[in-house]
């Protein structure tokens, strides 16, 4: 298991904030700029859905665990909230589960988007693990993209940040922005490093077309400035030369996206990918939950709604999916293999029986032909070639049952 992971019979609890103060071009996600007014009115509901859970869980026929060994409030810029309402949420959390004291405790924030009394706040309420959403150190770039910061702004609050005692920091680089070279990457790069922050995600960008700039590149147009958006092999080039940067740095590979020095690792989304259960509240929000009774251990996923006034209004889940052996089989799959430690055989053939792994185990040697995956012994991995074509590869595991046909 990878590092940083943590107690396997506790939960880990995702709550979505989706308030921002600008819209990036390249985002889909269901946050966006609404009135401050808002923010008590989505506080208040969050709680309602605190004080709820274990009846929700118990009408679905889900274990709810009361202890949490992880936190994780993304968004959205969740800084944004006053140090109030942050307040009154953490205290309406703790109210519904035993947070545990060595309790992961993140929160997703913009550079320049957290007040002095946020970091009090933070300090308060428990924070331990801040993310920054830099994406660019290059002011130029993230300005095109729609990021209200600049390189001194990301210094500044990194300096603030240690200053409030919260060490453990992670900062988010994209490559292929628009306007990106190789060399203002490799200097945004420098400046991650620079930093000595214990860990790192960078993203390939993926352009939706549900966003602003994914409508631009559909349609033409300047206003976004599409035209300068990488082609994917430089994307992809600048993605290994990141790999190879932050590794010279003591930065390991742990994820596709994610890298970290010794015992940084993120325990909270080191549990989406170990498929270890967790209650996601809010607009938009995933939860994995397992079935309460002990004969039958399916997996419920359920994802809020993303529409704002109906979450306000009292929506709940909009999707819930029960998934059987089969697709849990393959969902530890393609999600196991986004770790670089990758998939242990062995385990798999104990949770779910060897007929079914061997229906992996055929997918698996064909991928190895291709130079697509490897395996030393009982554990199957990505190469770096599949690091590259990862979707592919997942793609190939699904609806495995239908090979027995």
């Amino acid at each position: 298991m990878e590092n940083g992971s943590g107690n396997q019979d506790s939960l880990g609890v995702y709550i979505s904030i989706p308030f921002c103060r600008s819209k990036c071009t390249y985002c889909n996600f269901a946050s966006g700029v609404y009135p401050v007014s808002e923010h008590a009115r989505y506080v208040d509901r969050l709680i309602q859905d605190l004080t709820d859970a274990a009846d929700w869980a118990g009408r679905k026929g889900v274990e709810l665990p009361r202890g949490v060994d992880t936190v994780y409030l993304g968004g959205g810029t969740p800084s944004l909230l006053a140090p109030q309402l942050l307040e009154g949420l953490f205290v309406a959390l703790r109210g519904t589960f035993a947070i545990e004291p060595d309790a992961e405790v993140t929160v997703e924030c913009a550079p320049g988007q957290i007040a002095d009394e946020t970091l009090t706040a933070f300090q308060s309420i428990g924070v331990n693990r801040v993310s920054l959403g830099v994406q660019s150190f290059i002011d130029r770039e993230a300005h095109t993209s729609g990021r209200l910061h600049g390189r001194a702004i990301v210094e500044d609050d990194v300096r603030r940040l240690h200053e409030a005692g919260i060490a453990n920091l992670s900062i988010d680089l994209i490559a292929g922005l628009a306007g990106q070279t190789f060399a203002s990457w490799n200097e945004s790069l420098a400046a991650l490093v620079a930093t000595a922050a214990p860990h790192a995600s960078i993203y390939m960008l993926e352009v939706d077309e549900d966003s602003r700039l994914g409508r631009e590149m559909l349609a033409g147009g300047i206003r976004y400035h599409a035209e300068l958006v990488p082609h994917d092999d430089a994307i992809a080039a600048m993605y290994s030369q990141g790999i190879e940067t932050l590794a010279q740095a003591g930065l390991a590979q742990y994820e596709i996206s994610n890298f970290s020095r010794s015992g940084y690792a993120s325990r909270h989304n080191l549990r989406y990918w170990q498929r270890r259960p967790y209650l996601g509240l809010g607009l938009d929000a995933s939860s994995m939950l397992h079935e309460a009774s002990a004969a039958a251990r399916s997996v419920l996923r359920s994802t809020t709604t993303s529409d704002l006034r109906a979450y306000l209004e009292g929506a709940g889940a909009v999707e819930a999916d029960w998934f059987s052996p089969d697709r849990q089989h393959e969902e530890a799959w393609f999600l196991g293999l986004r770790m670089n430690g990758g998939v242990d055989v062995s385990a798999l053939e104990l949770e779910f029986g060897n007929e079914r792994v061997s229906l992996a185990m055929s997918v698996v040697e064909r991928l190895q032909a291709e130079g697509l995956l490897q395996s030393d012994g009982n554990f199957v991995r990505l190469t770096s070639q599949g690091r590259m074509l990862s979707n592919t590869v997942f793609q190939e595991f699904l609806d495995l049952a239908a090979i027995r046909c």
